[in-house]
């Protein structure tokens, strides 16, 4: 059976830094891919004051097992205070693509599959 493989949000309101962010997750194999989706219009409490604002969004598909890298990666680069990163459970899918999305990433410790 082939490992899980997760779907993992992000969202940033700066365009540049986020395709810059993906591009380090793919060349570090934390991450296959992503796919970006721009503009998206967020609105939430912040500091006790409703925002609207413009946000970028990327999925990212990884392994399961990297999500919590992921996670921990983004914490520390982040520019926001709290971002949002999401992830869920990919339950079925293109078994090429999954097969793939393993492929093009590491080992959690960060050994590349053979």
């Amino acid at each position: 059976m082939t490992e899980p493989i997760c779907e993992v949000i992000i969202t940033a309101d700066n365009e540049d830094w986020l395709v810059g962010f993906t591009r380090a997750l793919v060349q570090e194999r934390l991450v296959a891919c992503g796919q970006h989706i721009a503009p998206v219009r967020s609105v939430y409490r912040w500091d006790g004051t409703i925002h609207d604002d413009s946000e970028m969004r990327v999925a990212l598909h990884t392994r399961a097992s990297l999500v919590e890298q992921v996670i921990e990666r983004t914490r520390r680069a982040h520019p926001y205070d709290v971002p949002c990163v999401l992830a869920f459970a990919i339950e079925a899918g293109n078994s090429d693509y999954i097969k793939w999305v393993i492929a093009e990433t590491s080992e959690p410790g960060g050994d590349h599959p053979a």
